[in-house]
């Protein structure tokens, strides 16, 4: 479940802030009447105690009344949802998900090494598992990818044990006799501990029993990452709490990272290699890591990558070690041998503006004010980096990739034989088919990948020279068995982006080599085609890729006037581009066009040739009638017709894990929850079954199974009574150390896009809508919600950071939904970039869906403002408390964005499962039952009681008269 952080707890105190002032003025009130009405000045008692029990019902009904309308104002939509009837999984839906978990990780575990064929062992019998991360490893990430506690997990042992090994239990033991828990990394800080006992703690009698046990040893190595903030690169820096292992050295000393052994780790390893001479070595993370010490130790034989697998997935690492799976995950990321020659590494991170006072902003988390990040490196991510710097003689590939994106092993040998290439010139198709035959003597899976070189001309259109273009997996094919697959894809999909001249797609006439391959460095077999003439994509009737309009240049405010690297005279520019940032300050051109909540006015922006439409109509139309209907049928006008300002504030300004209901045209709140491997409910916590991240469906390379996935999370979805899932995140890893890089997929586009495709396509089967996210350019944690500003080339923004959800939209851009990012995109906001969710979203692409912002702390991160953000293309605030969430300005160019958004969120709402039937059924939520009856019942007593107060007082009186 996403912690409840200090952000939170503020924004509910700030939004429930009138109702505690009244609370409190009535208070000091009811004590200074208390105290100043007494014998001195007030001789009759009957009058005094009258006055002060009086004054204290009064002070009563402003309690109750200030509550009922906190609770009703500001906290209702909390309530609602924490008060929700729980919904659980049946067994069959849990036992179905646990499957299918199972069958990703055994296609996603990746074999990096398999010397003298140690693995598959065959006879399961002892093994001595080492590395403290064997007994606590890591099952997801953090955040919103946490997992919930509520299903049983299995270990990484325990898929050991079910596949017939048995471990040594005095190691076991011995770990967690050292520790069972590991330091604890949340979204706002972070305990990057590595708990693993010092070499010199490992008794001889425990190294002596081991060999005896088995002449076999596995070592576990696990990295954990999440939600918030980025791995380490100095994990020596001020920022980062680590403890270490022994009094005698450090981990990891200055200048050290995360992703690299720690000392600690380093001194196990030798103690095993020692002792051992077959090793296989087990890497449990979803950030690809430094491996360089591999070749330092010929008794490690096999690595494997086993990333996160969810709850229960490691029930495939047993079976791929003893050989019932045969491994067939391909990298979906590039392992360096040393990870700061990653072309980011001098770019990710922390920047602060020194010149940007005026857009300070104080807020209770402390003053907030811009930050920035470079992606200097343009097109040239991950592996189109490492490929085209050595074909140009920049980089010693051997020497710098220890393993290449798409890389993997098998237990069996494949033969692919690639067909001619056929390209139909006036189509712009390019076909052919690719026979797979399994060479081996065990039954496997192989994938066929395709990849592109475009031709160049030095200083021309950036271009990299391995793009993958297309992929397939095989079914699985026994010894000696074929199989066929067919690989099409369009002439277009190859064009680039040129953001300097023509200003919009242009594919260059020339020689395109396509090619197959094992990994994106080793070429299997080549084609070449030839495109007689360059082609431009810069007319209504030649789009790019079936654009609805002529993508052209709308990020060149994002552009910042960097020095992006450019591969032009064998990437002669490289030292200067890849440096690290040498100008601190933003521009006087940039300051003029910055907004936060401290200088945003939405008056300045109004149109005064608009026109208001109209509200509040008496049209009749409830919302299930639409159903089905075109997204500009005229029964929308009518319908929307019939809102009040209100009704739109409230479903645009509250939709924070929820779609808000709108009573008066039959619209029921719906549930929209996190996360990426799971669903779940924040404030009901229930929570479904934890499937393994994204970063295993991207190795395992099979469309199959990402559909598969949407598909469970959708009958997981109907059991929940959930409506909108928060995933999947499709923003590419740019930096090996990017904290979320666990729930994104992959450093490259194409495969990203698929398989996040076929999740969205797959949920959509079961009627629920899909959040892509985060759109756009949110590859890193770091300062994600300190105003940073992000700043790219137009080529890089479309060809690589827009080129999944451009996929996914166009495969259903139907009622579907966007989650935007917390970032600016150069010196806009995401959330009200209209370039991006205007132009380029619905525009180009024709998405007809609603967009969401990221979580919604407006006044906390002192720059969100639904204002800003409706006008900006964006529909619906992800907020649950009272902030800068709802919409101030009443002006007709207000009101039609507000009504654009809400036909937007409406379209998506009763085209999904829950409208399948009709309007649904909205009762009372129970916690407003209880409410009503409380404050009757209160106010009943308050009336008896100051009945029997002036009841007192007439008798007092009637006695004092007597007397």
């Amino acid at each position: 479940m996403l912690e409840i952080n200090m952000d939170d707890v503020i924004a509910v105190i700030q939004s429930i802030r009138p109702q505690l002032i009244v609370i409190a003025v009535a208070l000091v009130l009811g004590i200074i009447t208390t105290v100043a009405i007494n014998k001195r000045t007030v001789a009759s008692q009957g009058v005094r105690k009258l006055a002060h029990s009086t004054s204290w019902v009064v002070v009563a009904i402003a309690a109750i009344v200030s509550i009922t309308m906190a609770l009703t104002g500001p906290l209702d939509s909390m309530l609602t949802m924490a008060t929700a009837t729980k919904h659980e999984l049946t067994q069959e839906t849990i036992d179905t998900t646990n499957k299918l978990a199972v069958d990703i990780e055994r296609e996603g575990i990746t074999l990096l090494q398999n010397n003298d064929r140690m693995l598959p062992m065959g006879d399961t019998g002892n093994i001595n598992v080492f590395g403290w991360a064997s007994t606590n490893p890591i099952y997801g990430g953090t955040g919103s990818g946490a997992l919930s506690d509520a299903y049983d997990t299995t270990s990484l042992l325990d898929g050991l044990h079910d596949a017939g090994f048995k471990t040594n239990e005095d190691l076991t033991k011995f770990y967690t006799d050292y520790s069972t828990t590991r330091g604890t990394i949340a979204v706002t800080s972070a305990d990057w501990t590595l708990p693993e006992p010092a070499a010199d703690t490992y008794a001889d009698t425990l190294i002596d029993n081991a060999k005896d046990f088995s002449d076999t040893a596995m070592v576990v190595i696990g990295r954990v990452g999440g939600e918030g903030l980025d791995l380490p690169t100095d994990m020596k820096a001020d920022d980062v709490t680590y403890n270490d292992n022994s009094k005698d050295y450090e981990d990891f000393p200055k200048g050290t990272h995360y992703l690299e052994l720690s000392q600690s780790e380093k001194d196990m390893i030798d103690l095993v290699a020692k002792n051992f001479s077959k090793i296989v070595l087990v890497y449990n993370g979803a950030n690809a890591f430094e491996m360089s010490f591999v070749k330092d130790y010929p008794q490690i034989k096999s690595v494997l990558w086993a990333p996160h697998p969810g709850q229960a997935g490691f029930e495939a690492l047993g079976e791929v070690l003893s050989g019932k799976t045969n491994p067939s995950g391909r990298t979906a990321d590039t392992f360096l041998t040393d990870l700061t020659a990653n072309p980011t590494w001098n770019n990710f991170g922390n920047f602060e503006y020194d010149n940007v006072k005026e857009f300070e902003v104080d807020s209770a988390r402390g003053v907030r004010f811009p930050h920035f990040v470079n992606y200097n490196e343009g097109i040239y991510v991950g592996y189109r980096y490492y490929e085209t710097a050595a074909d140009e003689g920049l980089i010693d590939y051997d020497a710098t990739v220890q393993y290449p994106f798409g890389y993997g092993l098998s237990y069996t040998t494949f033969e692919q034989k690639m067909g001619e290439v056929t390209y139909d010139a006036e189509t712009g198709k390019i076909t052919f088919d690719v026979t797979v035959t399994n060479t081996g003597d065990t039954a496997g899976k192989d994938v066929v990948e395709t990849y592109y070189n475009p031709p160049y001309t030095n200083g021309g259109i950036e271009k990299a020279t391995a793009n993958l273009v297309d992929f397939e997996k095989t079914k699985e094919l026994k010894p000696g068995e074929s199989e066929t697959v067919k690989v099409e894809f369009d002439d277009d999909d190859m064009a680039s982006y040129d953001y300097k001249n023509a200003k919009s797609y242009v594919l260059e006439k020339g020689d395109y080599a396509i090619s197959i391959r094992s990994d994106s460095h080793r070429t299997i077999d080549e084609r070449e085609i030839i495109v007689a003439d360059t082609i431009t994509y810069d007319s209504e009737d030649n789009t790019h890729n079936g654009d609805a309009a002529v993508a052209t240049n709308v990020f060149d405010d994002a552009n910042g006037g960097l020095d992006y690297l450019s591969r032009a005279d064998h990437f002669a520019n490289a030292d200067e581009a890849l440096a690290g940032p040498t100008d601190y300050s933003m521009s006087d051109k940039d300051k003029s066009t910055f907004y936060n909540v401290g200088n945003y006015d939405p008056t300045k922006f109004d149109n005064d040739s608009d026109e208001m439409p109209t509200t509040g109509a008496k049209n009749g139309f409830r919302l299930a009638e639409l159903r089905g209907a075109d997204y500009s049928d005229a029964k929308w006008d009518q319908l929307l017709d019939q809102l009040t300002f209100d009704e739109m504030d409230n479903i645009i300004a509250n939709a924070g894990y929820q779609n808000a209901a709108i009573k008066s045209i039959g619209k029921v709140r719906l549930s929209d929850v996190d996360g990426p491997a799971a669903l779940k409910d924040n404030f009901t916590g229930v929570s479904s079954i934890g499937l393994p991240s994204n970063i295993v469906l991207a190795c395992s390379w099979n469309k199959d199974l990402a559909h598969e996935y949407g598909e469970t999370i959708g009958d997981m979805a109907h059991e929940m009574q959930v409506s909108g899932w928060y995933a999947p995140s499709v923003n590419l890893h740019r930096s090996p150390f990017a904290g979320r890089n666990f729930e994104y997929f992959s450093e490259d586009p194409t495969l990203s896009g698929d398989l996040s495709s076929e999740q969205v396509l797959g949920a959509a089967d079961r009627g629920v809508y899909a959040f892509i996210k985060h759109f756009a350019l949110n590859e890193q944690e770091t300062q994600r919600n300190g105003q940073l500003c992000t700043w790219a080339n137009e080529q890089s923004i479309r060809e690589l950071y827009l080129k999944p959800f451009e996929t996914v939209i166009k495969a259903d851009g139907d009622a579907q939904a966007v989650m935007g990012s917390f970032n600016y995109i150069g010196n806009t906001y995401s959330s009200a970039h209209t370039g991006l969710n205007q132009t380029v979203l619905r525009g180009e692409w024709g998405f007809k869906g609603f967009v969401e912002t990221d979580y919604f702390s407006g006044t906390n991160y002192s720059y969100q403002t639904g204002d800003q953000a409706i006008r900006g293309g964006t529909d619906a605030m992800l907020a649950t408390t009272e902030t800068t969430n709802h919409i101030t300005d009443h002006s007709a160019t207000s009101v039609k964005a507000m009504r654009a958004a809400t036909h937007n969120i409406l379209y998506t709402a009763v085209n999904s499962w829950r409208y399948a039937d009709g309007e649904p059924d909205d009762p009372m939520p129970s916690w407003k039952v209880t409410l009503i009856v409380a404050d009757v019942v209160l106010g009943v007593v308050l009336a008896g009681l100051e009945a029997l107060a002036v009841k007192r007082f007439l008798n007092r009186r009637k006695v004092a008269e007597a007397q």
